[in-house]
């Protein structure tokens, strides 16, 4: 039996709680109980940690209703409106059938780089200077076609979304094995990212870094976007839908251009929604030497259910077309790791994840952890954003990255 005391943070020797697994038999949408939003997140703990623990994840309470009162009240209103619900749900038959394929590659199309011209330019004045090497910023017009041919028109009128942008560190003696970081939702910023990474460091480690921008946020955000991140919660299902494969897409090119260049090992993490997609990329992405989603949401439509207020007008649209949660997740499933196996073996995968989190609570990551036939995984005491003893799986990435010999590029 996979012994899990050894996956978990060493705060207090805790252990979570629940050892069965609660993964379920493909197809998971079908299959996982319909009240997976109300599964407790409890571990066994011992009473500093505990206090520590629920000290945390009341800042995330706070976080997470300011979060999904912004969502519903700026983003919501536009997905949900009856005619956008009637266009969805025409085409939900379409991503509904990829997601049952169990075939990543019936909807993330492998890009063709060949033609796409990657420019370099100033990465501003927050840009991280190494005195051995270089930051720029890295873009290209990004050649994407939505999956479903009847967005094909609608889709790339958002024109700043369609220019995708990362931030590259290099040294000057590379090309060397190269860590791309995928941000969260809302936060972007590059410096946010260096910072909360600890990305410095491990550039000082010997590694390259690629800050990789997901589609909608930062310079890829609408000119009149209310926050960063509006646009893909803001038109519906089927745009969140093409909205991931564009985020696979694009990120799919910036590796043939680090391949291109040299590198030889390109490995991927991200928090949050960019764990998600560290995640999803698992699956679709068979180059990469490791994935390691931090603090990763599994099921979109299981996350939204417990973010008060936004639950509210969710559930009462789901009610009034009668449409199940097995049935929601199904229209979304297409984009989420837990539908398809990873292409990356198991000692290359790693999951975090935080006690405290309510945002991406804990039972999402356990989820992808059963999914991945649990491989090595670390919890620490805190929420979402507040990772307490950061440095502890900071240094067990740096320990993982050796074991696997991801430094010897």
């Amino acid at each position: 039996m996979y012994d899990i005391a050894k996956t978990v943070s060493r705060v207090a020797g805790e252990t979570y709680g629940h050892t069965r697994r609660i993964m379920p038999p493909q197809p998971w949408w079908d299959n996982l109980e319909s009240s997976f939003h109300k599964f407790p997140d409890d571990f066994e703990l011992d009473l500093r940690t505990e206090l520590m623990v629920d000290a945390t994840a009341l800042g995330d309470y706070a976080l997470r209703t300011a979060g999904a009162g912004m969502l519903g009240g700026l983003a919501l209103p536009s997905s949900l409106n009856p005619f956008q619900l009637k266009r969805d749900m025409a085409q939900a038959s379409f991503y509904k059938r990829k997601a049952s394929s169990g075939d990543p590659g019936q909807f993330f199309k492998k890009p063709d780089s060949s033609r796409v011209e990657i420019t370099s330019s100033s990465a501003g004045l927050l840009r991280f200077r190494p005195k051995d090497g270089n930051c720029e910023l890295l873009s290209f017009d990004s050649p994407f076609k939505t999956v479903n041919p009847k967005l094909r028109e609608i889709y790339p009128r958002q024109k700043r979304n369609m220019r995708a942008v990362a931030q590259y560190w290099r040294h000057d003696d590379g090309p060397r094995p190269t860590i791309c970081v995928i941000h969260g939702f809302m936060a972007d910023p590059y410096w946010v990212n260096r910072m909360f990474f600890a990305l410095p460091w491990f550039y000082q480690q010997g590694y390259d870094i690629l800050l990789y921008t997901l589609p909608h946020h930062g310079k890829r955000q609408a000119r009149f976007s209310p926050f960063s991140g509006h646009g893909l919660f803001a038109s519906g299902l089927s745009h969140i839908n093409e909205s991931m494969a564009h985020a696979v897409h694009d990120f799919r090119i910036f590796m043939d251009y680090l391949e291109s260049r040299g590198v030889e090992k390109i490995g991927v993490t991200g928090i949050s929604l960019g764990g998600y997609t560290s995640a999803l990329l698992a699956a679709v992405e068979e180059r990469l030497h490791f994935a390691i989603p931090n603090v990763p949401v599994a099921s979109l439509p299981d996350l939204v259910l417990e973010w008060f207020p936004l639950n509210l007008p969710i559930k009462a649209v789901l009610k009034a077309s009668n449409t199940s949660i097995r049935e929601a997740r199904h229209m979304l499933a297409v984009h989420s790791p837990l539908t398809y196996p990873p292409l990356i073996p198991k000692e290359r995968l790693m999951v975090i994840a935080g006690a405290g989190d309510r945002l991406a609570p804990p039972k999402h990551g356990r989820l992808l952890w059963d999914h991945w036939d649990r491989p090595r995984i670390h919890w620490f005491p805190g929420n979402h954003l507040v990772h307490l003893d950061k440095g502890k799986y900071l240094k067990e990435i740096a320990r993982f990255l050796r074991e696997i010999d991801f430094d010897k590029g």
